[in-house]
């Protein structure tokens, strides 16, 4: 009787001692109600089996060996869906490819798991071919975090070469996937990397920046004001993806439009600084990589459903023409082909219009 609840449990000590009265009327009445209690809660103990999910989708994380790159490989290789993940980082990575590849490769979900290392004097476009090929997701974590004392722009020239690299071999091996970059600054590399698109007479709106952890970031924290569970919880999150660009738009989520006025612009700050928290909590040992993570994957995920057949909605900076700026982070919907439908920003109280103005 253990696990069946309070109620249960006494119902059941009372119908045992009345056992051995087989002819007890009230007996009877008894078995019949625990009889009726057990199955009306087996429904919600019992999940209904689940249609089998069709694996169907090859995914590549770039840089996946790092900090991001792995969490985020083992995240997507539980999605039941993809049946091939390519990891690849650099021969120089503190852990070989092959070997995340090998640990990740152990779990009890279907799909194939290997790993790519690629040497950093030579083109990766001239090594990433097998890695590459029939991939419909790309996952881009690779590059260098900020350091101490480095500007954006000296930022943006590290890593927007080494984005131009995996976006160079993507647009020769699989031109349809789509590219989600997690590469900082995500405001100025997504588009650079669209622009190069472009230029190769490809579709630009592959070309994705992954901003999901802002909206993790801001449904957590409005769950933690109101005590209810963050999956009930979703805040859009537009603008662009470094601090004060990063826009929550907490009057369009139910929940957290109940937050007293005078608490929002904190939470809104704390939103925009999710990351120097982490960073400040690690002692500068490390930034915000398992929840970088999570957040990736779950934009993966709803691609995926998208590719699927499922439309599915997710905010994202992407080539939009939702304001007067030629790239904007707001919902958007995947789907068969990738993104389908960039969102207008929605109603707007006070306080939301003068941050976006």
């Amino acid at each position: 009787a253990q696990g069946l609840g309070l109620g249960v449990k006494q119902r059941l000590r009372r119908v045992s001692h009345m056992a051995a009265m087989p002819n007890s009327t009230v007996a009877k009445r008894m078995f019949r109600a625990v009889g009726s209690d057990l199955r009306r809660r087996s429904f919600f103990f019992q999940a209904a089996p689940a249609a089998p999910v069709k694996a169907q989708f090859k995914v590549c994380v770039s840089g996946g060996a790092g900090g991001i790159g792995q969490p985020l490989s083992m995240l997507m290789s539980m999605n039941e869906s993809v049946s091939v993940v390519s990891i690849q980082d650099v021969t120089v990575s503190a852990v070989p490819p092959a070997g995340v590849a090998a640990d990740i490769g152990h779990l009890e979900f279907p799909s194939r798991v290997t790993g790519y290392a690629t040497d950093l004097s030579k083109p990766p476009v001239d090594q990433l071919e097998e890695c590459l090929t029939g991939c419909h997701l790309v996952l881009v974590p690779a590059g260098m975090p900020r350091k101490p004392g480095m500007t954006r722009d000296e930022l943006f020239g590290v890593n927007a070469n080494i984005a131009k690299g995996i976006v160079e071999a993507c647009a020769k091996y699989c031109p349809d996937a789509v590219l989600g970059l997690i590469v900082n600054p995500v405001n100025s590399v997504v588009p650079a990397m669209a622009e190069l698109y472009k230029k190769k007479g490809l579709n630009p709106m592959n070309i994705v920046g992954v901003t999901s952890l802002d909206i993790v970031r801001a449904n957590k924290f409005v769950s933690e004001i109101t005590g209810k569970h963050p999956s009930e919880i979703d805040v859009p999150v537009v603008g662009g993806h470094a601090g004060i660009t990063i826009m929550p738009i907490f009057s369009q989520d139910p929940i957290a439009a109940t937050i007293a006025a005078d608490k929002i612009p904190a939470l809104d700050k704390r939103t925009q600084d999710g990351g120097t928290e982490v960073v400040e909590a690690k002692a500068g040992k490390g930034s915000a990589t398992l929840s970088m993570a999570y957040a990736g994957s779950k934009f993966g995920n709803a691609v995926l459903k998208g590719l699927a057949g499922t439309p599915t909605t997710q905010c994202a900076y992407v080539a939009s023409t939702v304001t007067d700026l030629p790239y904007f982070s707001s919902k958007v919907t995947f789907g068969l082909k990738g993104v389908e439908k960039v969102h207008e920003l929605g109603p707007m109280n006070d306080y939301e219009k003068g941050r976006l103005a």
